[in-house]
């Protein structure tokens, strides 16, 4: 399986190297890096337009990390992340997972349950934003490679408010 090496911010510009002060401005990006997606910080004034090969993006405020509750990205984000995933035959797990918060959040929704040409239990899910149905392996992980999954996704997708 491949693991996907994630990372907060860094609290540095990746275009001019200068520091990101708590409480600026800033964008996020998740930009494919071969089979890994890395997460990229830029000051406002280093943004010019999402760098080739960008999952998405967002503009935020450099949090406090200790203050403050998580926030996650946008919506759209989290969806264009969940759509990369599906091409990824060795992110079983990581995929239900994110879609069983996309199905939190609202973004997809469940339509059904199926078995799969394999069959394993499947949910079929649709996404009213891009009209759209996805069918996802009921992959339940372990305990541990669950807590391991979640922390991924909330070093990638999230932010920490002030």
């Amino acid at each position: 399986m491949i693991d996907y090496e994630l990372h907060r911010c860094t609290r540095r510009c990746a275009a001019t190297d200068r520091e990101l002060a708590i409480g600026e401005a800033c964008y996020s990006v998740l930009i494919a890096d071969g089979a890994a997606v890395v997460r990229r910080d830029y000051s406002v004034e280093a943004w010019a337009d999402p760098p080739t090969g960008a999952i998405g993006w967002w503009r935020t405020t450099v949090a406090d990390p200790h203050a403050g509750r998580p926030h996650w990205a946008p919506n759209d984000v989290m969806l264009n992340y969940f759509e990369r995933l599906l091409e990824d035959p060795t992110a079983e797990d990581a995929r239900y997972v994110l879609a069983l918060l996309l199905v939190r959040r609202r973004v997809l929704r469940v339509e059904g349950h199926e078995k799969d040409d394999r069959g394993r239990d499947t949910l079929v899910l649709h996404c009213g934003r891009n009209e759209t149905d996805y069918r996802v392996a009921e992959t339940m992980p372990s305990p541990e490679r669950a807590a391991a999954i979640q922390q991924q996704l909330a070093e990638l997708l999230q932010t920490h408010a002030k």
